[in-house]
């Protein structure tokens, strides 16, 4: 089964942190940032659901997992890489992304908050778009679909004719869901069922936005676009689901307490669908995604997708930022050392068991010119900038400081860490860096050696099969 979501992508930012004053230049709180999180928004949040939902259990027999594609347009600026990275990264590559050009700057939504706490959300390149670019590659990918799912954000994607003329015509085969958008285009007439929220329905039908309303602006709203069904999603009031001359279903919600409601619409949306695309009838996807909406709430919701967070600090981040931080909150610095000249299975355990030893793993990376000291002319086979950016792309390393010397002692005297992690082919005692250590009271820690990994032994074997 090819489940393909058509809409709009957008980049969510949200920026966590302490606040203990207020500014001297108004009564507004200071924030001091600790973390932020990049996660794709729109259509890329409910591509991102379906691609993990849709991924079978370790260790379970299943079917075979549907594939999830995205048909949308997207930005060439640096946002749009971001939100490129944070999908692969979110949906673990499980998501075929099928863009077209924008034409316009990357909508990004960054959330304030701390301890927390909401304090501001700031909006970024959400005003009017200019018509999208449509390719034939995305009409193919509409045109294949088992299932279609719509997810409007308002920026024009689903108003293209082209785009509108292909959704029509798959979706007289296929079940076609539309979560509609108050400044998009109305859904087609082909609609298996649309799902507004309450308020979008109670302003989009011209009623109010309340719960006893909700049937009557479902049905207003179903006569209006001539789809077959419409389900107005009420939060923890549940789903209020309107089919025309059958009798109007209400599934309520179970209560899930006071959590985040970001994403709840897309996960309705998306589970519906999932629901259809299996064969279910229309009642029973009201109650799968209904059932799913809480699981995904009571699990965390959007906060829980990624849990990796990307700490901030200057643009640039240093070492010794890292250290003021984790020293500021009493916690332990360890440091380990090397060349990371083509990583391998050895280096990966190694920073693994040395970030476990504390709060912050610092990785002192030899330059260029010092690698072609100790290794000869041919060495390093990467660059230091690369092998930098290696290392901080692993989730438990979280600085690098790169030295000119031939030993890290005198970067080590700078940054001063708790612990200094080697491999276990080095002895602890006799290493260099060991005096310095004692300066300050640090200790030398030896990693369990992993044999037959090393730069050496995978640099040759390079070069006999290249």
């Amino acid at each position: 089964m090819r489940i393909v979501i058509v809409g709009d992508v957008l980049l969510d930012r949200d920026i966590s942190g302490t606040s203990t004053r207020l500014s001297p230049d108004g009564p507004v709180p200071v924030v001091d940032v600790h973390h932020t999180r990049h996660r794709p928004g729109g259509a890329g949040l409910v591509a991102t659901l379906l691609a993990r939902n849709s991924a079978p259990a370790p260790g379970r027999r299943t079917q075979a997992a549907p594939e999830v594609s995205l048909v949308t347009v997207l930005s060439d600026d640096e946002y749009a890489g971001q939100l490129r990275s944070a999908l692969h990264r979110m949906s673990r590559g499980r998501v075929h992304l099928v863009a077209g050009s924008s034409g316009a700057p990357t909508p990004v939504k960054t959330r304030l908050s701390a301890a927390a706490l909401p304090i501001a959300r700031i909006d970024e390149g959400c005003g009017e778009a200019p018509e999208p670019q449509v390719t034939r590659e995305m009409l193919n990918e509409i045109s294949e679909a088992d299932v279609l799912l719509i997810a409007d954000y308002g920026r024009g994607l689903t108003g293209n004719p082209e785009i509108r003329a292909a959704i029509s015509q798959r979706a007289r085969n296929v079940p076609l869901v539309w979560d509609p958008h108050l400044s998009g285009a109305d859904p087609v007439p082909e609609a298996a069922v649309v799902t507004p929220n309450l308020p979008e329905a109670g302003t989009l039908a011209d009623l109010p936005a309340d719960f006893d309303a909700a049937f009557t602006a479902g049905e207003r709203l179903r006569e209006r676009w001539g789809c077959a069904a419409v389900a107005v999603t009420a939060a923890e009031r549940g789903v209020v689901l309107t089919r025309g001359e059958e009798v109007a279903l209400h599934v309520p919600a179970r209560s899930v307490g006071e959590v985040d409601p970001c994403g709840a619409g897309d996960r309705f949306a998306a589970s519906v669908a999932l629901a259809l695309g299996k064969g279910d009838d229309l009642a029973a996807a009201m109650f799968r995604g209904v059932s799913d909406t809480a699981e995904f709430l009571r699990g965390g919701g959007v906060a829980r997708l990624d849990t990796a967070l990307i700490p901030i600090r200057p643009r640039i981040p240093t070492a010794q930022d890292m250290v003021r931080e984790v020293r500021a909150a009493g916690g332990t610095v360890v440091a380990t050392g090397g060349c990371f000249d083509l990583m391998h299975a050895g280096h990966a355990r190694t920073l693994a068991g040395a970030r476990k030893l504390g709060d912050c793993l610092i990785v002192c990376v030899n330059s260029d010119v010092s690698v072609r000291r100790l290794k000869g002319a041919d060495r390093p086979i990467m660059t230091q900038a690369d092998r930098a950016e290696l290392l901080l792309s692993l989730e438990c390393v979280d600085a690098v400081v790169v030295f000119e010397e031939d030993t890290p002692e005198e970067v080590l005297r700078q940054l001063q860490p708790d612990v200094w992690v080697k491999g276990g082919d080095y002895n602890a005692d006799t290493l260099p860096e060991a005096a310095a250590l004692a300066e300050w009271g640090g200790r030398v820690v030896s990693m369990p050696y992993h044999p037959g990994r090393s730069t050496t032994r995978l640099a040759s074997a390079i070069e006999r099969v290249s």
